[in-house]
């Protein structure tokens, strides 16, 4: 395996987010887990809802390691759920800072995908993001403004075989992320989107696995998707997260980052192995 991601060092800041309080869609698990935990690092308080059964054993190693945290379980796709969300947080906190809307149905269906496969794709994705933002919105504005983070992908940029619903719905939260960001900012929300590249979570240790290779294999291999030449880790996604709802990213809202290790920027000739410059005759 590549071990320059070893060789770094992420430093939380201390008590960054003291006193704030932040909702994490699905908080329990991957990307959303390693925002969590960041987040709490630098002193903030977190409601993190996820569909896992696994939340409230989560909750309680939180509480071990003196994280202020409180976990629901529920579906995104549910707008009653989405509104349970902001009660509780409002119940418990007083207040809402931050969102980062993290949770999202991985249907990914092509040509033969069937209305409950959209319906699925977009009601969890942009949709739920759309909810959550709408319901947050008054107690945020009531807090003096805040921000959200809407995770998004590489893959609403690209084609990818066989994925029209997923690939469809996360350019949709491009989209909407400009619009909300717009009619946010008079109430001094800032709205911005994160796109993943290939990340080592949970999903992708399982298909390392498969063949008994793991990551000291396929490491390299999906790495030269990427000019980094390999994969990244939860915690570099979860920097640039808290970047984005932190004071230092105050003049930025209504954009894009992409946090992909170089994966959008690539052309087709890749890292150059074995490619004939044609410049060069």
């Amino acid at each position: 395996m590549n071990n320059t991601f070893h060789n770094i060092d992420h430093k939380s800041v201390p008590n960054r987010f003291k006193g704030k309080v932040a909702i994490i869609t699905g908080g329990a698990s991957g990307l959303g887990r390693a925002i969590t935990e960041e987040f709490c690092k630098e002193g903030g308080k977190v409601l993190f809802s996820d569909l896992c059964d696994t939340g409230n054993a989560i909750q309680e190693s939180d509480v071990e390691k003196g994280y202020d945290t409180v976990f629901l379980r529920g579906d995104m796709g549910d707008g009653d759920f989405c509104k349970t969300c902001i009660a509780k947080t409002m119940d418990r906190y007083g207040r809402i800072d931050f969102l980062v809307n993290n949770a999202f149905s991985f249907t990914a269906a092509g040509i033969h995908a069937q209305t409950g496969d959209w319906m699925r794709s977009f009601t969890v994705g942009p949709l739920g993001y759309a909810r959550m933002v709408q319901e947050a919105w008054p107690y945020m504005k009531k807090a003096g403004g805040g921000a959200v983070v809407n995770i998004s992908s590489i893959s609403a940029h690209i084609a990818q075989k066989d994925r029209w619903t997923y690939n469809a719905s996360k350019g949709a939260v491009h989209q909407l992320t400009k619009c909300q960001a717009l009619d946010l900012a008079p109430d001094h929300i800032r709205v911005n989107s994160i796109d993943p590249g290939w990340i080592w979570t949970q999903e992708t240790d399982k298909a390392a696995n498969l063949d008994g290779g793991g990551r000291e294999k396929w490491d390299s291999i999906w790495g030269r998707f990427h000019m980094l030449r390999r994969m990244g880790h939860a915690i570099e996604v979860a920097r640039p997260v808290l970047f984005l709802l932190s004071d230092d990213a105050s003049f930025i809202t209504g954009t894009n980052l992409a946090v992909d290790g170089g994966y959008l920027a690539m052309g087709p000739e890749g890292l150059g192995e074995n490619t004939v410059n044609a410049g060069s005759q």
